[in-house]
């Protein structure tokens, strides 16, 4: 694969992933960023499983995730006046191993751009696939042709809009949107709830997490002035402190807010275009979107090095043997368990977490999960 050029969109977790280990392979690996520089602070990720844990080993980063790892945190559920009803353990929210995300992706930065070239402050505009390579044009630098491109650009990824057709007919919006913002607010970990409504100050996501039930409402993603005035709407009247936190989420220069939403796709790839981690399989805090970017990226490279760089064969093997693991990401919905509709589901929710056996056979299932692939050790096999 020496002479294989690849052009990956997206420098967050997937793009870096992949980058490391195409690199590793041989491959002339160029990654482009809308953002000025590697994005610092963001919610907290987590891994959990062999699988995932393996591959950060075969990385030789796992020593360093630990040791910038959160550690996860209990989180107590509380009524209106504060009054404590059940905990939310920390290895429920946060799996085996957590760290925040620019931690992680800052990481991944300084282990690629030795061997990378990364391009930031620019963003791919067009892409023409023919039989010999990708003709890319972008915003901003000349155009240039790469024998391969690499979608690792999120859930709102331009390079799948480009290649595949609009985000409408690959995005399924379930019925949420959450914000994250970086407050200064007192008190401990704690998350309220009214029926469709949660925030939350101090957990694991961000200082003050958000996620309430709306429907599909077009809006500027890099409008935040637009974006706080959707979360002071949705928030009017809510109990508890709720007034307090959103009065400092608003006033916050550090603030998120996006629709939950999954990516439903049937082929990961088209001609010499492929995609990876949430372009390919997100589910917005489904609580694996790092771990089967990371997978992902090492199952990707992994089968174009076997294939001594034909992407046909690559992507096909790729897309065999990822499909199942990566399934995970289309079920369930973050958002009716983190704001359920009904006090009566509230309640229910709750419980769960007074009860062991329950919350034993819940974690039991997210790690069938994280474990459901036969993971190749790519490296031993091309002996590198």
């Amino acid at each position: 694969m020496k002479n294989t050029t690849v052009l990956i969109s997206g420098a967050s977790i997937a793009g870096p992933a992949l980058a490391y280990w195409l690199s590793r392979y041989g491959c002339a690996v160029t990654v482009v960023e809308k953002a000025p520089a590697p994005r610092p602070g963001g919610q907290a990720v987590d891994f959990k499983g062999a699988a995932q844990l393996t591959v950060l080993e075969r990385m030789g980063i796992l020593d360093e995730v630990r040791r910038r790892q959160t550690g996860g945190k209990d989180q107590t559920f509380v009524d209106a006046d504060g009054r404590a009803l059940a905990v939310m353990p920390g290895e429920f929210s946060g799996g085996e191993l957590e760290i925040h995300r620019g931690d992680l992706a800052a990481l991944l930065y300084e282990r690629t751009t030795g061997t990378c070239e990364y391009v930031f402050g620019d963003s791919i505009a067009s892409l023409t696939d023919t039989e010999d390579g990708v003709r890319v044009t972008f915003e901003k630098g000349a155009p240039r042709t790469f024998d391969i491109v690499a979608g690792a650009d999120g859930i709102h990824s331009a390079v799948r809009r480009l290649a595949f057709g609009p985000e409408s007919e690959y995005v399924r919006h379930l019925g949420y949107y959450y914000a994250l913002a970086a407050v200064d607010v007192p008190g401990e970990a704690a998350m309220y709830n009214e029926p469709g409504r949660m925030v939350a100050i101090g957990g694991p996501k961000a200082p003050a997490f958000f996620v309430f039930a709306a429907g599909e409402v077009p809006f500027d993603r890099f409008d935040v002035d637009l974006q706080k005035r959707m979360l002071r709407d949705a928030y009017a009247g809510a109990g508890w402190r709720t007034a307090e936190i959103v009065a400092a989420a608003s006033a916050s220069g550090d603030f998120y807010l996006d629709s939950l939403s999954r990516t439903e796709i049937d082929h990961y790839a088209k001609g010499r275009v492929v995609l990876l981690g949430d372009a390919a399989y997100g589910n917005t805090l489904g609580g694996f979107g790092s771990g089967l970017a990371v997978v992902g990226a090492y199952v990707l490279a992994g089968e174009l090095a076997l294939a001594g760089g034909d992407h046909r064969a690559a992507f096909r093997a790729y897309e065999e043997g990822f499909r199942e693991y990566a399934s995970v990401s289309r079920k369930g919905n973050a958002g009716g368990f983190l704001a359920p509709p009904t006090r009566r589901r509230i309640a229910m929710r709750n419980r769960m977490f007074k009860h062991r056996l329950l919350l034993r056979a819940l974690l039991k299932s997210t790690d069938m999960f994280a474990t459901n692939i036969d993971l190749k050790d790519y490296p031993a096999l091309l002996g590198r």
